[in-house]
C-alpha cells in the first residue's frame, strides 16, 4: 500500500484542498484522485524521511484553531487599518526563539503564522532555533511572541513530539 500511496496525509490533503477549490462534479474527483496519487509519487523522492506525528489527531483541533485565528484576524486587521491613525500602529518585527525540531513542524508554525492576517514570518534562522516575524500591530511585542508560541509552537510540540 505504501507503494501506491508512499504519502497518505499527502494524498488526503491535495484531494480535499482539489475538491473545496473546484467542487465535487465527477470529473473533478477523478482529477482529485489522480493528482492525489501522482504527485506522492513524483515527489516521494525528496521525502527520504516522512515526518512522523506522534499525535496525529491533534492536527484536526489545531486546524480549527488556526481556521478561528484567521477569521479572527482578519476582523481585528480591518478594525486596525480603519481605525487607527498610521501613527498608533506599532508595527514590529520580532524574533520568536524556537523549541521545535523538526522541519515539518518549523515550516508549519511559519505558514500558520503567514496565514494568520497581520502577521508574516519573514525569515528561518539558518540554524533553525528561531523565526523572525513581521506583526502589522504588536504593542507589546514580548506578549506576541508568548502568544505565538502558547498558542501554535506548544501545539505543535504535542503533535510532533
Amino acid at each position: 500500500m505504501t507503494r501506491l500511496i508512499p504519502h497518505p496525509l499527502l494524498s488526503l490533503a491535495l484531494f480535499g484542498c482539489w475538491v473545496l477549490l473546484n467542487g465535487a462534479s465527477r470529473g473533478s474527483l477523478v482529477v482529485a484522485v489522480l493528482l492525489a496519487l501522482a504527485i506522492p509519487q513524483i515527489s516521494a523522492a525528496f521525502w527520504p524521511d516522512r515526518p512522523r506525528l506522534k499525535r496525529p489527531l491533534l492536527m484536526l483541533p489545531y486546524v480549527a484553531l488556526v481556521l478561528y485565528d484567521i477569521l479572527r484576524a482578519n476582523i481585528d486587521v480591518a478594525w486596525i487599518i480603519a481605525t487607527y491613525p498610521a501613527s498608533r500602529i506599532k508595527s514590529a518585527y520580532l524574533t520568536v526563539p524556537l523549541d521545535l525540531t523538526q522541519p515539518e513542524a518549523i515550516a508549519l508554525l511559519a505558514g500558520t503564522i503567514t496565514l494568520t492576517p497581520g502577521t508574516l514570518t519573514a525569515d528561518v534562522a539558518e540554524d533553525s532555533h528561531s523565526l523572525r516575524v513581521h506583526a502589522l500591530h504588536a504593542p507589546d511585542p514580548e506578549a506576541t511572541v508568548a502568544e505565538i508560541k502558547s498558542r501554535y509552537e506548544s501545539r505543535l510540540k504535542r503533535i510532533f513530539n
